[in-house]
């Protein structure tokens, strides 16, 4: 999994958009949204259907909508 240290603070959300090469050629996207402290916190792990051809376009993408989902809720 590819992170690149993306961490980007959304309120009192840690959005952090990573890339993932796929067995038969391409990558997924995926976004971790985290919130809280300590024994308090949650972690959401999302993975998105499309398939991208470079990491750099999954990751656009899960950062996108990582964004997108914290700034709603």
């Amino acid at each position: 999994m590819k992170n690149n240290n993306n961490i980007i603070p959304v309120g009192r959300f840690i959005v952090s958009p990573m890339s993932q090469a796929r067995e038969g050629g391409g990558f997924d996207a995926l976004v971790s949204i985290r919130s809280g402290r300590g024994m308090a916190s949650v972690d959401r792990v999302m993975r998105f259907t499309p398939q991208f051809i470079s990491p750099g376009a999954a990751l656009r993408y899960a950062r996108a909508e990582g964004l997108a989902w914290a700034r709603c809720h």
